[in-house]
């Protein structure tokens, strides 16, 4: 059983078509119990990174969040997901993230010609033998929502890299972890997002 993590500020219905889609047992959840027991998490995200730490806060999910993001249960953060896992965001300066991984989440510059936040489909430069992307065709392309974007402090996490007006890291895998993010919406790309969300499924506890 996949659980996805409600906190308050997730795009929840979308994960759960797309895993529905795939036949994949899923469930919405925001009792700590269902999320310990779960075989899988996904941890989706909208909105701020101020307040959506501030939800998982008060939600009471935030100890909870870091310690299955810690362990060995497959666990995949998606758009926002993503930052929450790391330090600290220019978003919301002063708010502390999980802190899960090393990096920060960076503002994209307003003096690229870019129009900001991004918005739409991008292509993607994969780490070669990363597992949430097996399958994947190199510069594959996904969809993107997003105005801030995460630098990594730890070049070994990077699983996928974009272009928008710089160069940012799209996806991380900690894969002795099991712990997977993606800046970009694979439950909206498509083809490939079924893919990655299929490989992910894939990785659940009692399963291989």
């Amino acid at each position: 059983m996949i659980a996805i993590i409600d906190y308050g500020a997730g795009n929840l219905q979308s994960v759960k078509k797309a895993l529905d889609y795939l036949g994949e047992p899923n469930l919405i959840t925001a009792k700590s119990s269902e999320i310990e027991a779960a075989d899988a998490l996904v941890l989706p995200g909208v909105g701020s990174f101020g307040d959506a730490m501030q939800s998982l806060t008060d939600s009471g999910l935030l100890e909870t969040v870091r310690a299955a993001a810690l362990s060995d249960t497959p666990f995949l953060g998606i758009c926002l997901g993503l930052q929450l896992l790391f330090p600290e965001s220019e978003e919301s300066k002063g708010v502390k993230g999980l802190g899960v991984l090393p990096g920060k989440i960076i503002k994209f510059p307003g003096d690229m010609g870019i129009k900001i936040p991004q918005i739409g489909w991008n292509s993607i430069n994969i780490r070669e033998g990363c597992k949430l992307y097996a399958g994947v065709p190199q510069n594959a392309y996904v969809y993107f929502v997003h105005s801030y974007y995460l630098q990594a402090a730890d070049p070994e996490v990077v699983a996928a890299k974009a272009e928008y007006g710089v160069t940012f890291h799209a996806s991380v895998a900690d894969e002795a972890h099991r712990l997977y993010a993606t800046q970009f919406h694979p439950e909206k790309s498509g083809a490939v997002g079924l893919r990655i969300l299929r490989n992910f499924a894939a990785m659940q506890k009692g399963r291989g």
